[in-house]
This record gives structure tokens, sequence and C-alpha cells, in this order.
């Protein structure tokens, strides 16, 4: 088979796969490279990244890692293997995450190509899931996806998600509170059509106050129309952790992160994440050891539409060698 990055089809279905990804309000924080035909670079985009919310790139890194699982995703499928060299040294750019080639190899195993399937299908679902619960084997998978990243996904018992739905409803009202917060959450949610951002259909319903502390998109407003709803006062909920908290260890668990959720949609089952807690600050150490990079909420609900991507020659510079 070609090489993935020596046609302009073979590059467009690259980053096409790799933009799918989710991030921190559907900013999109991300760039890519292509010089020549050997490499591909993932660049984080500074001027995506969100001053108030993510004051140490935290989200940011975590995006960009997501969007680097689907690329690996994507190169596997074409008879080639992934060569990821994170934070390379010798270049003066620091917005390069990760530079990544790709050498041949036997076509993926089935659940890799299932995941790849998966990755148009994704979505953040911010609707209420029903009372049916994850079942066990599951759950059991979605930890092996963390596992295969580096990363760890823990299912609390009862008495650690209420403590986790307090501390959530804590940050939410802080930051509801916030004015730079709320300015900041009000441009990047849309009522017009554009590339990026949550648009008004992705909101979900507001929430009425009784269950999981769901963030309100409507940042605090009174959109005529919008539903209110109960969120399930006891949801199913998983914790991403990471041994560390920085760059590197934000990478690994966006990679780790869109795994559990390509995983997920593969079974049927819908995700949200609860992130107030880690705006502003970034990750949280846990009580159990290890850092908090996601809070997800798993459950059964009913399909959602997929927010907006910009068109890929927005995110995309390819280098013609002289």
């Amino acid at each position: 088979m070609p090489h993935p990055f020596a046609t302009h089809a073979g590059v467009r279905r690259l980053v096409t796969a790799a933009i799918a990804a989710p991030s921190v309000h559907n900013t999109q924080p991300w760039r890519f490279r292509v010089d020549g035909a050997a490499v591909m670079e993932l660049h984080a985009d500074p001027e995506r990244r969100l001053d108030v919310i993510d004051p140490r790139g935290r989200a940011l890194h975590v995006s960009c890692g997501a969007a680097l699982l689907n690329l690996r995703l994507a190169i596997r499928t074409t008879g080639h293997r992934p060569q990821v060299r994170y934070f390379p040294d010798g270049t003066a750019d620091a917005t390069l995450l990760a530079s990544v080639g790709a050498v041949p190899a036997p076509m993926p195993a089935l659940e890799q190509a299932e995941l790849y399937a998966r990755i148009p299908r994704r979505r953040s679902n911010r609707r209420p899931f029903g009372r049916r619960a994850v079942p066990a084997p599951v759950r059991g998978e979605l930890a092996a996806a963390a596992r295969a990243e580096g990363a760890m996904l823990a299912w609390p018992g009862p008495q650690t998600t209420a403590y986790l739905l307090g501390v959530v409803a804590a940050a939410d009202e802080r930051l509801a509170a916030d004015d730079r917060y709320l300015a900041e959450l009000r441009r990047w949610t849309s009522f017009r059509a554009r590339g990026d951002g949550v648009p008004r259909y992705a909101f979900g319903p507001r929430p009425s106050g009784r269950g999981v502390p769901v963030r309100d998109f409507g940042a605090g407003g009174t959109e005529p129309g919008r539903d209110v709803d109960d969120f399930a006062a006891r949801p199913q909920l998983g914790v991403l952790l990471t041994a560390g908290d920085g760059p590197a260890d934000w990478l690994r668990a966006g990679q780790a992160l869109q795994r559990v959720l390509l995983t997920a949609e593969r079974h049927g089952v819908a995700a949200s994440l609860l992130t107030q807690p880690l705006d502003r600050c970034g990750g949280t150490r846990a009580r159990a050891g290890g850092h908090i990079q996601a809070i997800v909420r798993f459950g059964y609900g009913a399909p959602v539409p997929g927010a907006p991507r910009r068109p890929y020659p927005e995110v995309l510079t390819r280098v013609r060698p002289s």
C-alpha cells in the first residue's frame, strides 16, 4: 500500500480522522504539518487556548492527545504502524507536541479497525441517560482501553461518586459566579453556524438542579424553547487518572480518553465529561493516588448529533521539498 503521507487523498483521510476528536469546548486546538512524505507533525494552536478555563494548557494537551490517538488508528488501517516521537528534541517550536512517522506493518486487528470505524460516530452526549447500568464486562473493556495508553480508569463506588458529584457541584457554582469564565464560555458557544465551538443543538437540556451537576452551556441564559430536565442522581462515573501531571501525562491522558470513548461507542455506551473541577487548576490529585484528568459520565441515551468541525485545509500545512 502507498505510504499514508504520500498522496493528497491519504493525508486528507488521516487529518479528517484526527480532527474528529473531542476537544475542550470544541475549540479544536490543533494544527498538522506534513514535511515531504515522511513525517506528520502535531502542533498545539495557542490561539485556541482558553486562558481562563485552561491557564496551564492541560485541556489543550488532552484535546491534542485525543486527536493523536485518532491519527494513530487511521495510520494503522493503511497497513502501516505509526512511530510517534513526543516533544521532539532539537526544535525551537514550542507548539510541536509530536512527530509521527509510519512504517509498513500487517493490517490491524479487528478491534483496532472497529475503533477507527467509530471515530465519526463518537459524540459527547449532554442529555440525561437512562437507569440501565453499564455491564461489568464493558466496564472492564473500558478500563483495559485506558491501560493500553498508560492511564487508569477507576470506577468509584457510591460514596466516592457522591463525593465527586459534590466536588463537581461546588466547582460549577464557583465558575457560574466568575464573569471572566462566563465571557470565555460565551465565546465558544454559538447560536450561529460555525466550524467550532459548542452549538446550541449540542447543549442538551438545562439541568433542573437535581441529579448530576452538568455544565450549563447556556452560560446562565434563558434561551427560549430550551428544555429543563433532571439528570440521574446516581450516575455511572469513570475517573481517568495518570501517574504524573505534566504535558506528557496530559497527552497520554488524551489518547487514553479517546480510546475509552471509542470503546464505549463500540458498545453503544454514551458518554460526556464533567470537567468543572479541572477547569482553571488542571489535574486534581485523587485520594487513591494518581492525578484525575477526566471525570466521565457513562450510560445509555438517545443518539445526538455531532458538533461541527473546521475544514481540514484550515488545520493543515503541507511543505513540499525544494
